[in-house]
């Protein structure tokens, strides 16, 4: 019977893999197809911007070469009416002209037409490869849930919850955020950072040309406003590293940081007032406790500003000799404790974070009076 036992559970084992390996291979496989066309729309992008110049251009050149025709075509009319005035090289010089620019013209719209055809080729193309860029984003998404469920979360979930369908449901929640943040961060880096990046080496490649083609004043102009660019990528990695992990924290402590954070959440919401109080003495804890209450502050604020939609927010903080306080409290439009209490995933992983340093947590909060946040953890055991 233990033989059997054992034997089915390595069978159970070489399925899980086989699948794990199976899925795995399909992700890689869409993530292949999803960069390259992401390549291929950033290839189109530059050459439909290129064409749409082109375009402009030949029109106007058309235009003006359509100006010359008519004016050649009345020398020609003219000289036809007084054909006994001209010599015959004077006729003969005014005729060649006259086709000559004719043939120029016939040219450039035929030119032109190519590229407008060509133009709006283009622009269907980008939409497909948008299209499939954001299919394929979409199923990694969904594949690396379905990896991570495989992987880690099905056992470890598994042994840490006793009853079945939360378990499930929990670990579903936690993968679903995880790989939210992911993607939330995959794009901000793409459409940030990689975005200047790249049109850093676009407008990089132009220094040259402009040089050739406009001088040392035009190029040292260009050159200033790469350098500008890269400063705007810097800027927005530092920001995104921020969001992370805010170096801060490990070097100035929880106070400086939550002041700093405050700040920088009051800047970038225009209209909303942030109210920062340190009740107890200032000092350093253990980076676990730092992390925690600063995470914790950020979820709380988080929610004010996206979901309660305030204009003022408080937040006070009290470092007793054991013990850490937070009380967080907004004027938003509160919600009901009773429906939301099990379908917050925000509220949820706050509570897992307090329960796992052993902290109380409690909200308050009523439809159209704001809310209040007051969490207490132990800093010593």
């Amino acid at each position: 019977m233990m033989k059997e036992t054992r034997f089915e559970e390595k069978a159970l084992d070489q399925v899980i893999e086989e699948m794990i390996e199976n899925v795995t291979n399909s992700k890689d496989e869409i993530f292949h197809i999803g960069e390259e066309s992401r390549n291929e729309f950033e290839k189109l992008h530059n050459e439909l911007q290129e064409t749409k110049r082109q375009v402009i251009s030949l029109i106007d050149e058309g235009d003006k070469l359509e100006q010359q025709v008519r004016f050649s075509r009345m020398r020609l009319s003219e000289v036809s009416k007084y054909f006994n005035q001209y010599s015959e090289e004077e006729i003969r010089e005014v005729y060649e002209k006259t086709h000559k620019l004719q043939m120029d013209l016939s040219v450039k719209r035929e030119k032109e037409k190519q590229l407008r055809e060509r133009r709006d080729d283009l622009d269907r193309r980008l939409k497909n490869l948008d299209s499939t860029v954001q299919r394929a984003e979409g199923l990694v998404s969904k594949i690396s849930v379905v990896l991570n469920y495989l992987n880690e979360d099905f056992r470890q979930v598994s042994e840490a919850l006793e009853d079945a369908k939360e378990k499930q449901e929990f670990g579903l929640q936690i993968i679903e955020a995880q790989e939210e943040e992911r993607r939330k961060l995959s794009r901000e880096i793409h459409d940030g950072p990689a975005q200047m990046l790249a049109n850093v080496m676009i407008r990089s490649d132009l220094v040259d040309r402009t040089f050739r083609e406009r001088g040392v004043e035009e190029a040292l102009a260009e050159i200033k406003s790469v350098k500008q660019m890269v400063r705007s990528a810097l800027y927005e990695v530092r920001r995104i590293i921020y969001d992370l992990r805010p170096m801060a924290l490990d070097d100035l402590g929880i106070i400086p940081t939550l002041k700093k954070y405050l700040n920088t959440v009051e800047e970038y919401n225009e209209g909303l007032q942030v109210l920062f109080t340190n009740l107890g003495k200032e000092r350093r804890l253990d980076s676990k406790y730092e992390v925690a209450l600063f995470r914790l502050v950020q979820e709380s604020v988080q929610n004010a500003v996206k979901h309660a939609e305030a204009t003022e927010i408080q937040v006070k903080v009290e470092l007793k000799s054991k013990a850490a306080i937070l009380v967080i409290k907004d004027n938003g439009k509160g919600f009901d404790t009773k429906v939301k209490k099990d379908k917050s995933f925000g509220l949820v992983g706050m509570r897992e974070r307090v329960d796992m340093l052993e902290g109380d947590l409690t909200i308050d909060s009523k439809l159209g009076q704001g809310t209040v946040v007051i969490i207490q953890i132990p800093t010593e055991r």
